[in-house]
């Protein structure tokens, strides 16, 4: 794979949509410039908790082509069973092979998975529970990468990460870095991909709400040097774009290797 590929996150439409023709409308053409530049299509599980169309329902929806190499699907542990099986037996028959899988964000409005419905005793199922349930009864279909938040207290953070990478995790996708992070040292050591988020909004305060890392608003931030830098000081590293402005950034995503 070259290491020129981007990830580029897209959220599919919310189910509260007031106008969703537009909406799958404006999918529809993200997901296909950026498979047609041969970067990979990231889509997102219900994020922030907000219930949304499924990536497989959308896909289908709108006829959208699957290139296995140009799409990673995001799996949350906030499904009923039913809807789990379905949502992996759909990327399957798709071809699909590149998830993520994360703990996820839940709301009233989402059911959290039982121990009980993915076969094992315990209170709750995170993502190593759901990681070892796909490797179960999926076995060898599936490559399964996992989240890294260098912003929670590191000791506790790397020891989940082993739990992750005994029970299958094959790749590493960070939460959002901003410049050079020395915790990142620390995944050396589990021998996988890693791939960075890039946050893409100016708005650093969202981003203080996505990993509980509070950034005072009003500091800062260029995204696009922000990509930049993290290319210049991890060229080994993928880079995923996240709430990537398609109308004033994504002309510009080529120049980064300029």
């Amino acid at each position: 794979m070259s290491d020129k590929i981007l990830h580029v996150e897209l959220q599919t439409p919310k189910r509260s949509s007031e106008d969703i023709e537009k909406d799958l409308a404006t999918f529809e053409d993200k997901y296909r410039k950026v498979v047609a530049a041969g970067w990979i299509v990231c889509i997102t599980d219900n994020p922030m908790g907000l219930l949304s169309y499924g990536a497989m329902e959308t896909i289908e929806l709108l006829g959208l082509p699957v290139h296995p190499e140009q799409l990673m699907v995001h799996l949350n542990t906030f499904h009923p069973k039913k809807e789990l099986d379905g949502t992996l037996d759909a990327f399957r028959a798709a071809g699909g092979r590149h998830l993520l899988v994360v703990s996820g964000d839940g709301s009233q409005r989402l059911h959290r998975l039982e121990p009980a419905e993915v076969g094992i005793d315990g209170t709750t199922v995170t993502s190593v529970e759901l990681l070892r349930y796909i490797d179960r009864e999926y076995a060898g279909r599936f490559a399964c990468g996992v989240a890294f938040n260098p912003y929670e207290p590191q000791d506790a953070e790397l020891a989940k990460m082993k739990r992750k990478v005994d029970a299958g995790a094959s790749f590493i996708i960070t939460q959002p870095i901003i410049g050079r992070d020395d915790r990142l040292d620390a995944l050396l050591a589990f021998g996988l991909p890693v791939t960075l988020d890039a946050w893409m909004s100016k708005k650093l305060h969202l981003l203080s709400e996505c990993v509980g890392h509070e950034i005072p608003e009003g500091t800062p931030y260029d995204p696009m040097e922000n990509l930049k830098e993290l290319r210049q000081n991890y060229p080994d590293y993928g880079l995923y774009l996240a709430i990537l402005g398609f109308k004033t950034q994504y002309p510009l995503l080529q120049g980064i290797w300029d």
